[in-house]
């Protein structure tokens, strides 16, 4: 269940009620006439199944209570009410399955704006993976995907597409291509001066490295596995597993494939360059196309679960 907290200006309380009253798995519905001060108005609660807010909220904002209120969503981690355990069985589908577009577009947005955080992030994320892959260390070179931030803008870019919100689109593109340009341009100083301190070598970059040499060697399971790895991203995300998501990162070659093209660089070694800048390309696309198509297919499956559920208002 998730508590709605909203303040809602009085010629339109009833109309939102209403709303809440008609709304299949509400419950536990307050009303506090003139409670809020800042922005005036009649405070309105109540709690409702994560396979309902979505619709809720979409009626909210078409009553403009967003703009001339507010609407406050939080998890109820734990409830004893036989009212919410019957709400939640009214409530059509399934939580787990339930997307809340607009927590899922607030989400993305935070996750894939360009700060000097993120890109500290993915500076030191490229740089660890620089040293994995010179020492070809496998731990360092997971330690290196579990650090970098990139799939928050990899999931802005899927949910500014299915949402057709070219502003959000735009903002994860840039938070990419500057965050990976800027990571490999400092991981290519950070390796000049790892080779000036005799820490780095060449011979390093050109042994056979049976760990790692597979970062600028792509080929069919690399394209496969982002595939895979998107989906299991987005399900992460539309769901609230985000622990899945440290799996996620794990298991696709973006951070280590830009950290070998740097090394690779430093010592114009332009044909494991070129390798490692196929393989990130390879990645990025393969997540962004699976994340597409499962968001896509989450609408569609959802849409059929939930069609027309309403219930009689109280009023």
């Amino acid at each position: 269940m998730l508590h709605l907290r909203m303040i809602v200006p009085p010629d339109r309380t009833e109309e939102a009620v209403r709303l809440i009253e008609s709304t299949v798995g509400t419950t536990h519905v307050v009303v506090l006439p003139g409670a809020a001060r800042e922005p005036a108005g009649d405070l309105v609660m109540c709690d409702v199944a994560r396979e309902a807010v979505d619709e809720l909220l979409h009626g909210m904002r078409e009553l403009r209570i967003d703009q001339d209120g507010s609407i406050a969503v939080e998890n109820i981690d734990f409830s004893l009410s036989t009212r919410a355990d019957a709400a939640e069985e009214e409530a059509p589908g399934e939580a787990a399955d339930a997307v809340i577009w607009e927590q899922l577009s607030g989400a993305t947005h935070e996750e894939s704006t360009l700060t000097i955080t993120y890109c500290a992030f993915m500076i030191l994320a490229t740089m660890i993976a620089a040293c994995g892959v010179v020492l070809d260390n496998a731990i360092l070179i997971v330690g290196a995907m579990a650090v970098g931030p990139e799939f928050g803008p990899l999931a802005g870019v899927c949910t500014a597409v299915v949402q057709r919100a070219p502003k959000l689109a735009v903002r994860s593109l840039i938070a990419l291509v500057v965050g990976f340009a800027a990571a490999i341009v400092a991981t290519t100083v950070f390796s000049l001066g790892m080779d000036a301190l005799d820490l780095f070598s060449k011979s390093q970059l050109d042994a056979d490295r049976p760990n790692t040499s597979f970062i600028w060697q792509p080929d069919p399971f690399s394209f496969v596995v982002a595939i895979l790895a998107g989906i299991a991203g987005v399900l992460s995300l539309t769901s609230s597993k985000s622990g899945a998501l440290v799996g996620v990162a794990i298991s696709v070659t973006t951070v280590p494939a830009g950290a070998n093209a740097a090394v690779a660089l430093s010592y114009g070694d332009f044909g494991q360059m070129w390798g490692s800048v196929e393989q990130l390309g390879l990645n990025l696309f393969g997540i962004m196309l699976a994340g597409v198509l499962t968001l896509y297919a989450q609408k569609a499956l959802w849409r059929t679960q939930r069609g027309q559920w309403t219930r009689p208002s109280k009023r």
